[in-house]
């Protein structure tokens, strides 16, 4: 399968879902709304909405059926990033080529910024036009509310923050990406195959898939990442090698959890390749 175009060819409909979401930067408050969207347009590769898409389409729904999630989940993970940035946080200058959004818009807005794109994730899902059944988008409502806490993404950067560089515990780092990473990802999945109709067995495999896909990908990041001396890192703890064989590892692992599911879900196995080998 053509990744990058599979990515390119449902990129628009996830563009759209966006759009649709938040509002245009002429709408008073203006300087927070031109805040919002900052580092919202253009995104990245939307990795996670293309997850959510083709678990819908994984499970046999067509990908449209995930478009809420798809959208909410990247709303929230750019909320993250923004607050990540944060003089206080990671103190980020530059994200995707681009001043970050307390540089160009202050440090007040960029906090208010994240509140709004965050709350913004949840008015997408609450939305009644949403398809789906009210307990269907209730389950997917819970998955990200607890994907995006304390429990999760934000308690693992809470711990990413306090983090010895110098500590050497793999399954200390794994815990901290698979809250920070990996929780996300699941619920990008989880919730785009939830809305395709998955039933409670199929959402269980989707999810370890989910989670051992979440902390591979991160592991890639370390690898990726020339500075990998500093911070939550399993390749400063273990090396490159050790590094790479465990994110294979754990790719294994995902692969084998949603084997059952036959051909609908080879591009859901293909995204995961790519995001574990991206830089290879």
């Amino acid at each position: 399968m053509d990744v990058q175009g599979y990515l390119a060819e449902r990129a628009p409909r996830v563009e759209r879902a966006l759009e649709a979401a938040v509002p245009p930067a002429r709408d008073a408050p203006q300087r927070l709304h031109a805040a919002m969207r900052h580092l919202l347009f253009p995104g990245g590769k939307r990795l996670r909405p293309a997850l959510a898409l083709a678990a819908a389409e994984a499970v046999g729904a067509p990908p449209e059926r995930a478009l809420p999630v798809a959208a909410a989940v990247e709303l929230v993970h750019t909320y993250s990033l923004v607050h990540d940035d944060l003089p206080c946080m990671d103190d980020d200058d530059e994200r995707r080529g681009r001043p970050t959004v307390h540089v160009a818009f202050g440090e007040a807005i960029a906090v208010l910024a994240g509140d709004a794109l965050l709350a913004a994730a949840f008015a997408v899902l609450a939305r009644e036009e949403s398809d789906g059944s009210a307990e269907c988008l209730l389950g997917v409502i819970r998955d990200l509310a607890e994907a995006a806490g304390a429990s999760r993404l934000v308690g693992g950067q809470a711990d990413d923050l306090e983090f010895d560089p110098n500590e050497a515990d793999p399954l200390r780092i794994e815990s901290v990406h698979a809250r920070k990473s990996a929780a996300l990802i699941a619920a990008s999945v989880v919730g785009g195959a939830r809305l395709g109709g998955a039933d409670a067995a199929t959402l269980e495999r989707l999810r370890r898939f989910g989670e051992a896909v979440g902390v591979a990908f991160q592991i890639a990041d370390d690898l990726l990442d020339e500075d990998e001396d500093d911070g939550c890192s399993l390749v400063r703890a273990v090396g490159r090698e050790a590094a790479r064989a465990r994110a294979e590892a754990l790719l294994d692992t995902a692969l084998r959890a949603i084997d059952t599911l036959g051909d609908r879900a080879e591009p859901l196995r293909e995204l995961a390749r790519f995001a574990v080998r991206r830089g290879e």
